[in-house]
């Protein structure tokens, strides 16, 4: 009865179907929504609520692409490495080539940070960070250049990936986010090895069953331990390093962390296939792991060409893992990138043919056939869209009115907002929230629904907390009791829930 009364009196009680098609109580009159208003026309003050404002999840965020440059060049100092000023690229120091001192053109990664005019330098190549004018490249190229630039940093130790895991997870915990789904490729370069040695020809992809069947006769089974023993030392070093367990835990103790294992699909046929079946592979024994997707640039020759045999191989590795989910980027393209044929049907694609549960930016939504047809289909499956609005506009330059953000929402499309690469672009959650208020004019309540519906559409397994009868937002009734006992994803949406009155609570006693 105590929450029942604490439900009430936030004035929450009341359910409605949010932006997107899924539960969204009615929280406009809320103090909390009093106080958004009262801020929403001054930056500094609005991001200031919105950073307290409790989150639900961030689906779409490339584990490498999240971490900051600073934290690559502090580990790269750590590790001994060298900067490449020429190729503004983290590298390795060999016999032939140790670090040199800052004039030497190879300084080493501690030589760079003590440096005034290198520093910067290297913060600007491992990042968007002012890059059009310092690297003459355009953003979409710098984006994905860096990535290549800060590779040696990211295994830069036995257990480097708990190093990046500790620095992304805590900044989710500290911005009120529940729940994290990261991009990694934890034993997949074994699995693309495997795919490289197997002789790929028309016949291999006529018949993917066939080709399956071989590629995991030639070992792919044998990868998932040697994975599992990856993530066990990724999460035991991210732990110690947060102090989990202790009195001096940090906030990223308390945000739930799942995995979607990385496919780059501007390898070869024998490589992406064989990837591909391992994630799956992989997600089947592994319960961190909750999915797969599709990465790298949509526009490269090699992803654009193989498209269709991409959009089939992910669909036979469901057929023959039915419990694997699927998340793809799909639609990071706009005219001007590609010719406006590329622009037709990837999004239509990766829904109908590779069964994707949620799409990642899905920007040429308009330029694609039937583009209403499209998005009923979607509705009515509720594939959700994953809308990074800093790298669409940074990558393809669409922002504002161009992107389809709206579109998606008026036509019952779930949308959650999410941060792609947050450390090279040089954001956090927080910011996508305020450009979605600045650049759309979401209000408090549609914060809600999307918080909400971050945590409907994440792959944490268990029933939904609005499925149990009679359980309504804020979802802390008697009737969502039964559901939150059997299932993870439940007990995550409730801690939303719990949060956002304490946040209301918080608002309406002055605190702001």
């Amino acid at each position: 009865m105590g929450a029942l009364a604490v439900l009430l009196l936030a004035g929450c009680a009341t359910a409605e179907m949010g932006g997107g098609g899924q539960p969204g109580g009615d929280a406009s009159g809320s103090a909390a929504a009093r106080r958004f208003e009262a801020v929403r026309g001054n930056p500094p003050e609005l991001r200031a609520f919105l950073y307290r404002m409790p989150k639900g999840a961030d689906l779409h965020s490339h584990l490498t692409g999240a971490v900051y440059a600073e934290t690559y060049l502090r580990m790269a100092a750590g590790a001994g490495l060298c900067f490449d000023v020429a190729g503004r690229t983290l590298v390795a120091p060999t016999k032939q080539a140790p670090c040199g001192d800052a004039k030497s053109g190879r300084p080493g990664a501690a030589a760079v940070i003590a440096d005034g005019v290198l520093y910067p330098a290297a913060l600007d190549a491992l990042s968007t960070r002012d890059a059009l004018p310092v690297s003459g490249y355009s953003l979409h190229d710098q984006f994905f250049a860096t990535f290549g630039r800060f590779r040696a940093a990211t295994g830069a130790g036995p257990a480097a990936g708990g190093d990046l895991l500790a620095e992304v997870v805590d900044r989710a915990g500290r911005q009120g986010e529940r729940h994290v789904e990261l991009m990694v490729s934890f034993g997949s370069g074994p699995a693309a090895v495997l795919g490289k040695a197997f002789p790929w020809t028309p016949q291999a992809a006529a018949d993917l069953p066939g080709t399956a069947d071989r590629l995991v006769a030639a070992g792919l089974p044998a990868l998932v331990a040697p994975a599992r023993q990856e993530i066990d030392a990724a999460e035991a070093r991210m732990r110690s390093l947060l102090g989990c367990g202790t009195p001096a835990a940090r906030p990223g103790c308390a945000v739930s962390v799942r995995y979607l294992q990385q496919v780059a699909r501007t390898q070869g046929p024998g490589p992406v296939f064989a990837t591909t079946l391992f994630n799956a592979l992989l997600e089947a024994q592994e319960p961190r792991v909750v999915g797969l997707n599709f990465v790298a640039p949509e526009d490269n020759p090699v992803a654009l060409e193989d498209y269709d045999l991409h959009m089939r191989m992910v669909a036979e590795t469901t057929r023959r893992l039915p419990g694997t989910n699927v998340a793809l980027h799909a639609g990071e393209l706009t005219l001007g990138l590609v010719p406006p044929e590329r622009l037709r049907d990837h999004i239509r694609k990766a829904v109908e043919v590779a069964g994707a549960k949620r799409i990642g930016h899905g920007v040429d939504l308009m330029y694609e056939d039937d583009p209403r047809g499209l998005l009923r289909v979607m509705a009515q499956r509720k594939v959700a869209v994953e809308v990074n609005l800093t790298s669409n506009d940074k990558i393809l330059g669409v922002s504002g009115k161009a992107h389809p953000l709206p579109v998606y929402r008026a036509a019952g499309v779930p949308v959650v907002l999410s941060t792609d690469d947050e450390g090279v672009s040089r954001i956090d959650l927080t910011n996508e929230l305020q450009r979605a208020v600045e650049e759309f004019g979401l209000g408090y309540a549609d914060l809600v629904g999307l918080a909400r519906a971050s945590l409907e559409h994440s792959f944490l397994p268990g029933d939904s907390l609005w499925s149990a009868p009679g359980c309504t937002p804020p979802g802390l009734a008697e009737a969502c009791r039964a559901v939150t006992e059997r299932s993870e994803k439940a007990r995550v949406q409730q801690g939303l829930e719990e949060a956002l009155l304490r946040f209301d609570r918080e608002m309406a006693g002055g605190r702001s």
